[in-house]
């Protein structure tokens, strides 16, 4: 069924490379099941610690262990996909994820100890089917056409992201915060099902091997990569603690989980119309261009973060960011999965390129928690986005090799 439709929708669109037809929409399908388990919470976690006592200074240092032991882990992870394929990976990525959604539905009642147990699993999740995403759409991608195919996916990406959280934030109002657990962890279960039914596109059975690896182009890019991290940190985990605490307001009752799943999903109509028009800006060697803009105006984006104070205000401003955050990542990427391509160690180059991201959001988290402890949360969560705007900035100091062919 999903690839008959995927098929009538992509059939005039077809420019991969390695993949058939069949091939991309397991992809796609893949993708959005994943997002949707992913973001059904993944958008209220931080708003749900705080909400059953956590400060905002032990969620920050919390985040940061998460995305230091990602970190940690990122070549392990790309190990595991060199040696049985980015198919069998994401399945094992998926069902690793179902235990730390559990331990997050058990936290109230068993307490701390159960922290470790979410960062152990969901972060060998989310690092493990990260690399292996990008292997696999790195492999498959049409080097002419990249741009609309990154834009492609970017739009079914924002379709299930700008969804998920009304969803999550219905079933979390209604039923409360556990049951969105429960229903994320049912779709983790089914999420890497259609890519199995092709083979794996790239040999297995493979070591991973730094000899001779492309030092000087992984550093021209690993400043940006930096704040990349930073900026997913940024506005994700951290903006949802700035609304939900300092906007909405967090009590007992589960209405902040609709608002913020609403608030979210302003995004989406924005991201629609910027994945598109930018796809094709990308494909006609203006890629540069719209990255350095798109950096610039998400940098301006933060800056403005902390004088919002109303729920109208919050969504303009989330509108404002996909629209910048999409012209600065899409471009990103083609330029990222080239580099893969160039240096003849895909692999290698993504596992680094993530530990680098990890490094950032770590830091970010960090200094949120540092904040948070000495100056008051109020204080942390509206005066850290200054400083997210400022490290936004390093994005101009990417060179990719693409954007001077």
């Amino acid at each position: 069924m999903f690839k008959n439709i995927f098929h009538r929708v992509l059939l005039r669109r077809h420019f991969w490379r390695h993949a058939t037809l069949g091939e991309v929409a397991e992809l796609y399908v893949s993708r959005m099941l994943r997002l949707s388990a992913v973001n059904i919470v993944g958008a209220f976690m931080s708003i749900y610690l705080f909400q059953i006592g956590y400060s905002v200074s032990q969620i920050g240092f919390f985040w940061a262990a998460f995305y230091i032991f990602k970190a940690c882990i990122s070549l392990l992870c790309a190990r595991i996909i060199a040696k049985i394929g980015p198919k069998h990976a994401t399945l094992m990525a998926n069902i690793s994820y179902i235990p730390a959604v559990v331990a997050f539905a058990l936290l109230p009642q068993y307490g701390d100890w159960l922290l470790p147990v979410i960062i152990v699993f969901q972060g060998f999740s989310i690092t493990l089917y990260t690399i292996a995403y990008n292997v696999d759409f790195s492999k498959v991608k049409n080097a002419e056409h990249a741009g609309k195919e990154i834009a492609y996916m970017h739009i079914l990406e924002k379709l299930t992201t700008g969804l998920s959280p009304v969803i999550g934030g219905l079933v979390a109002f209604f039923a409360g915060p556990q049951a969105t657990l429960i229903l994320s962890s049912i779709l983790f279960a089914f999420a890497a099902a259609p890519l199995l039914r092709t083979p794996e596109p790239v040999k297995t059975r493979q070591k991973l091997s730094y000899k001779g690896f492309p030092w000087r182009l992984y550093f021209k890019q690993a400043p940006a990569q930096l704040a990349l991290g930073f900026d997913v940190a940024s506005a994700g985990n951290i903006w949802s603690m700035y609304t939900a605490i300092l906007i909405i307001g967090v009590s007992a009752a589960n209405d902040v989980y609709l608002i913020s799943g609403i608030l979210t999903s302003v995004i989406f109509f924005a991201a629609l119309i910027a994945s598109y028009v930018y796809g094709k800006i990308i494909d006609r060697k203006h890629g540069r261009e719209l990255m350095m803009a798109g950096a610039v105006a998400n940098s301006l984006t933060h800056f403005i973060r902390p004088f919002t104070n109303n729920t109208v205000s919050v969504a303009g401003v989330n509108a404002v960011h996909e629209m910048a955050a999409t012209g600065y990542t899409l471009p990103y990427l083609r330029g990222m999965y080239d580099n893969a391509d160039l240096s003849g160690k895909r692999r290698e180059y993504l596992g680094s390129i993530e530990i680098t991201g990890n490094v950032g959001a770590a830091l970010a988290s960090a200094t949120l928690g540092f904040f948070a402890m000495y100056a008051g949360h109020e204080f942390a969560l509206r005066y850290f986005f200054f400083i997210a705007g400022a490290v936004g900035l390093l994005m101009l100091t990417v060179r990719y090799p693409l954007y001077k062919r």
